[in-house]
């Protein structure tokens, strides 16, 4: 049999909250009832989400999660960004509701992905359905050493598990050991993931500091471009801490 549709259907405190939230990110609300219980449909395009409303529900204390396989994650992250910076005037990074950006991981495939984590504490991941030919490529061209994999580690506890604070023990100790023998690449890299996770920890200070480190290392013209992706993250990160749109 195909065709088949399967919607997720995810707990939350107040379905006007999610249906704010997800209006924002170019969602439709296509069903919506108070009564005998909360509940609320919500689309876009293709992707469909259900949330049923529980009284005193903590979004702290959420399980609730879904997969969802896009053919294009970078241009869906863009388009949920755009909705933040119109409604927020910025990107939101930290607490919840938060947006992670878009990283390969190491325990999907390394897949780009990036997620959601909505008003009510649901972790919706987003995947690329197929991996990507220049990808690929990249990848193998990509430097592979201590700093790179201490990075792969934290991505999988701070975005696949959400253990903020453990992903920054495992960068902040590499980091101290590997800084001067690692490739601006990965140290670049690394140094940007750190910054975001400090957002997330509530520490702006801090990730001011990382991202001036950012800025400061020395990249070749070819490493900036390789660099693209992770340099139009740490744009955005300063456009959260400044609370501005970043390029304005």
């Amino acid at each position: 049999m195909a065709n088949e549709v399967t919607v997720p259907l995810l707990p939350c405190r107040s379905i006007d909250d999610m249906t704010q939230f997800y209006g924002m990110l170019g969602f439709t609300t296509t069903y919506r009832q108070t009564r005998p219980n909360p509940y609320v449909c919500v689309r876009r395009e293709d992707l469909e989400l259900h949330f049923f409303g529980i009284e005193g529900f903590d979004p702290e204390q959420s399980y609730g999660s879904c997969l969802v396989y896009v053919p294009d994650t970078g241009a869906l992250h863009q388009a949920f960004a755009e909705g933040m910076r119109a409604a927020h005037g910025k990107l939101l990074v930290s607490g919840i509701p938060r947006m992670t950006s878009p990283r390969k991981r190491k325990n999907t495939g390394k897949r780009a992905g990036f997620s959601v984590v909505d008003p009510g504490g649901n972790w919706i991941r987003f995947f690329p359905v197929a991996e990507d030919e220049e990808e690929e490529a990249e990848d193998a061209a990509h430097p592979t050493g201590k700093l790179t994999k201490a990075l792969e580690n934290a991505i999988v506890l701070g975005d696949s598990k959400g253990d903020d604070r453990q992903a920054a023990r495992i960068l902040d100790a590499t980091l101290t050991r590997e800084r001067a023998a690692a490739h601006p690449v990965e140290l670049v890299e690394a140094l940007v993931y750190r910054a975001e996770l400090a957002l997330r920890l509530d520490d702006p200070s801090r990730a001011r500091t990382l991202l001036t480190q950012v800025r400061d290392t020395a990249l070749l013209d070819t490493e900036r471009e390789q660099l693209t992706n992770t340099l139009t993250v740490a744009q955005q990160l300063e456009g959260a801490l400044t609370g501005s749109t970043p390029g304005q």
